[in-house]
């Protein structure tokens, strides 16, 4: 956006802030401060000459801080009786029959498939139990309106283990507020994670709706039905909801209701806006967590979850060291140009860390952040992340508490004053982009679409991703007939991929009780897994699959134990599947040298029990035996 509308944007919500504050809504009010300050920033970013303007900013936060006591101890309004509830949702029950109404009902067409594309969309939809069918036209005609309260006929999502410790029972959003609205704005500031362990499905969330509040561009207020005449997603008090998710490479409905869990003192126990009236983000977090089997979530990563979100196309860039092909210089360069083109989405996330150096940087292991702006300045490179959980920040260089790097200018470029900063823990950081190369391992990026040549296919189905080239293959869906269209940013070559691998030699494992010891983050029971060596009597290509129960998230180790000769700098001492994936890793070196190896084979969290299988396809007889 440019700067005159952030400055339009930041007298509107400071008006809203004022008119909050002084009718004593506190809570409401300490939101529009923060989104005021926060379209002043921009603002400055944006090149506004607008005088005074940190200090503004600084008396916005300052407010935030001051009134962050009397939102604790606020009286708030007694909740609306049955019988106002009930005058709620009828007015609803007859506005949505004058829409339909104004509408004229006419039937529409709906889409016709093939059978085989019918049998195909049958397979794919059916996902943890449940059938999620392609989002059809049709579907905006979905019924809404209900004389008494929607209950998803699917029942209660699965809670997780922490949810179970602390949980009271299900609520409905006019249980815990008085005045329950879909979206007061859409701000990536607003969103918090809690105990549900969805930290890239929130940082996708929250890039999201920064892209959305930067560009108007709709990705997230668009998925969520019902929706006013504006297309605007509104409150529902009979309860129902639908979303849009892109899952097994079509667009798909999911129905839920508005249930969401609490604990014993009325703290929603799943990710929510710090405007508590607000409603989209536990509402969409709750559409995901349904497909994905329920709250008691293992975890994913920023490609599937993006994609999830918007059906952008998705990229995964290691920079850990053993990839020799990131450049940090072009991979800034290339982050830099396309993300102020509005062309990609970006969040990154941390490797495998011990809690020692994890808490001397203020980061999280594992941990996924939303990439919120690039700033390059006089040779200084610089991302703005945000962390899910909306606190716990970067303690390095350019963190709120270093007085050594920051000048300045520098501060007036970046809009940021780390006294201000530090009065207020909302997760959001600066970090030099040196240092988080350092200190993250992996980026995810989703591409806009309208960068590639748009095809003329009815449905697109995921084949696979193949490296950066972002070679993304789609299928379309014919009678007796399949067509593969590739899609990339950089040139590259499509071929059939050769087939070296002659043997294949499968273990079995049933990993019990303590034998699954979790990945390197637990240090105590990592020892524990099972290792398995194998020896190859000469070089040549490799392929390592680790199957398992899809609701386990799985990886493992390659490690080298001696090898025939000197490998000189083409060996390796270890190599790892990359991240854990549910149900399925793989493993693939194109040239290994003949030598003894060990294979340590995890689940990511310890006491995973149920049976794995490791299938190892060389083009040399393997030797495999279990070591422990």
């Amino acid at each position: 956006m440019d700067a005159n509308t952030l400055e339009m944007d930041a007298v509107k919500f400071a008006q809203l802030a004022v008119q909050r504050d002084q009718s004593g809504r506190y809570q409401e009010a300490v939101f529009y401060y923060k989104e005021a300050a926060q379209a002043l920033i921009y603002a400055g970013m944006a090149g506004s000459n607008l005088e005074n303007i940190q200090e503004k900013i600084n008396e916005y936060l300052e407010r935030v801080q001051a009134l962050h006591s009397a939102v604790q101890s606020q009286n708030t309004d007694p909740l609306k009786s049955k019988q106002q509830l009930d005058l709620e949702r009828a007015h609803f029950l007859v506005t949505q029959a004058f829409d339909e109404d104004d509408k004229g009902n006419a039937e529409e067409a709906i889409e016709l498939y093939t059978a085989e594309e019918i049998e195909v969309l049958r397979k794919t939809s059916k996902i943890n139990g449940i059938e999620y069918v392609p989002f059809m036209n049709v579907d905006l005609r979905e019924r809404f309106a209900f004389p008494m309260p929607f209950s998803d006929k699917c029942g209660k999502l699965p809670l997780s283990p922490k949810q179970k410790a602390m949980f009271a029972k299900w609520v409905r959003p006019d249980d815990i507020t008085n005045n329950p609205t879909m979206i007061y704005t859409v701000s990536s500031f607003s969103i918090k994670q809690t105990i549900v362990s969805d930290c890239s499905f929130v940082a996708s969330l929250a890039i999201s709706a920064a892209y959305e509040r930067r560009y108007n561009k709709k990705l997230i207020t668009s998925i969520i039905y019902p929706q006013n005449k504006k297309g605007e997603p509104e409150y529902n008090p009979c309860g129902k909801y639908m979303v849009k998710l892109h899952i097994n490479g079509v667009p798909r409905k999911v129905i839920i209701d508005d249930q969401l869990p609490v604990d014993h003192s009325g703290e929603l126990l799943c990710s929510y806006s710090n405007n508590k009236n607000e409603l989209w983000v536990s509402l969409i977090e709750k559409a995901y967590m349904k497909v994905m089997g329920g709250y008691d979530f293992p975890g994913s990563n920023s490609n599937i979850d993006l994609h999830a979100l918007t059906g952008w196309i998705p990229e995964r860039i290691a920079m850990h060291s053993d990839n020799q092909a990131f450049n940090k210089d072009s991979t800034f360069r290339m982050l830099y140009q396309r993300f102020h083109k509005g062309d990609v989405l970006i969040t990154t996330a941390t490797g495998v860390m011990s809690e020692e150096e994890g808490e001397k940087w203020g980061l999280v292991p594992t941990h996924a952040y939303a990439v919120l702006d690039i700033r390059e300045y006089k040779g200084l490179r610089f991302l703005q992340l945000k962390n899910p959980w909306s606190h716990l920040r970067w303690k390095g260089r350019y963190s709120e508490n270093d007085t050594r790097n920051w000048t300045p200018d520098l501060q007036k470029y970046l809009n940021f004053d780390p006294r201000t900063a530090q009065k207020i823990d909302n997760g959001i950081f600066w970090i030099a982009w040196e240092d988080l190369c350092q200190y993250y391992d992996v980026i995810y990026l989703s591409w806009n679409p309208s960068l590639f040549k748009e095809s003329t296919c009815i449905h697109r189905m995921t084949l696979h991703t193949i490296g950066n080239s972002l070679q993304w293959l789609y299928t379309r869906l014919m009678a007796k007939k399949f067509t593969i269209q590739v899609y990339s940013l950089c040139k590259f070559t499509f071929s059939k991929i050769p087939t070296p691998y002659t043997i294949s030699k499968r273990v079995n494992g049933q990993w019990k009780g303590h034998s699954a010891g979790g990945c390197g983050n637990f240090r105590d029971t990592y020892k524990n897994n099972p290792i398995y060596q194998f020896q190859l009597d000469k070089n040549g290509p490799l392929l390592i699959e680790l199957r398992g129960p899809r609701q386990y998230s799985v990886g493992f180790e390659l490690i080298m134990v001696s090898t025939v000769g000197d490998p000189g700098s083409h060996g390796f001492q270890k190599k790892s599947s990359g991240d854990y994936r549910c149900g399925f890793c793989y493993l693939e070196v194109e040239n290994i040298f003949a030598g003894v190896y060990n294979i340590i084979p995890t689940t990511f969290l310890p006491q995973q029990e149920g049976p794995f299988f490791l299938d190892f396809n060389s083009a040399t007889p393997l030797k495999v035996s279990q070591l422990q």
